[in-house]
C-alpha cells in the first residue's frame, strides 16, 4: 500500500516503455519528488543517482551503480554529464522531524547542451548568478502549487522570470497537472506561463503530459 495523494493522470510512459536510465536526479525528499516505490522499480547496477544532501538513507544504495549526495555548490560527473547543485528557496523535510535533509536545484552540462533544473523553489535571486555567456538550452521549472504556498512554490510568472534570469532558451514547466497540491485551477499554471511568455510562447516546450519535445 502507498500512502499519499492520488495521481490525477497516468504517467506518459509505462516502465516497460522507458529507455535505459543512466542517471536519476532527485531535488529533495518530498514524496511527490522522491517516490520510494518508483525508485525501487528503477533500481539498476547501470543507473547512478544524484540527490540532495542527507537523503541517500531513503534509498537502497547498493542496488544502483552509485549514489551521490550533493551540497549546494558541489559538483559530480556522471559519464559525459557535469552536475552542480545550487541553493533554491524551499525546504527538504520528508516528515515533520527530519528538517536536516537538503534540497537542490541543478545545472547539467552535457557537452553540446546545458540544462537547468529548478527543483521546487519560491521566488529567489539565486538564478541570476547562474547566467553566463553560454545560455541554458532548457530550463525545467516548477509552475504549480503556489496558492496558498507562495512562500515555498513560485507562481508561473516568477518561474518564467527566474528562467530568464538564468539565461534560458526553452522552458519546460513541471510540478502541475499531476497531483492536487493547492487551490489554483487545474490549467491555470500553464495558462499563466504562456501569458508570461507573450509573443515567445513557442519557447514553452510542453503544455500537457504526454507531449514530446526535442532539442535540436
Amino acid at each position: 500500500m502507498t500512502l499519499g495523494l492520488k495521481r490525477l493522470v497516468e504517467p506518459a510512459l509505462s516502465l516497460a516503455e522507458l529507455p535505459k536510465i543512466d542517471v536519476i536526479l532527485l531535488s529533495h525528499a518530498h514524496m511527490d519528488h522522491f517516490d520510494i516505490r518508483s525508485l525501487r522499480r528503477l533500481e539498476s547496477p547501470a543507473t547512478t543517482v544524484v540527490t540532495a544532501s542527507r537523503t541517500a538513507d531513503l534509498l537502497r544504495v547498493n542496488r544502483y551503480a552509485a549514489v551521490h549526495e550533493l551540497d549546494w555548490g558541489a559538483r559530480t560527473r556522471v559519464g559525459p554529464l557535469e552536475i552542480r547543485a545550487f541553493q533554491v528557496k524551499h525546504w527538504g523535510a520528508r516528515m515533520r522531524s527530519d528538517t536536516y535533509r537538503g534540497y537542490n536545484g541543478y545545472t547539467i552540462d552535457a557537452g553540446r547542451y546545458r540544462v537547468l533544473f529548478g527543483g521546487d523553489t519560491a521566488m529567489t535571486s539565486a538564478f541570476r548568478s547562474l547566467k553566463s555567456s553560454r545560455p541554458f538550452d532548457l530550463a525545467i521549472m516548477p509552475v504549480g502549487a503556489y496558492n496558498p504556498w507562495i512562500r515555498s512554490h513560485c507562481n508561473p510568472e516568477q518561474s518564467w522570470q527566474m528562467a530568464q534570469d538564468a539565461g534560458s532558451e526553452f522552458f519546460l514547466p513541471v510540478h502541475h497537472q499531476t497531483f492536487t497540491l493547492s487551490r489554483e485551477p487545474y490549467f491555470e499554471p500553464i495558462e499563466r506561463v504562456c501569458e508570461s511568455a507573450g509573443n515567445r510562447s513557442d519557447r514553452v516546450a510542453l503544455h500537457r503530459i504526454g507531449q514530446q519535445f526535442h532539442l535540436c
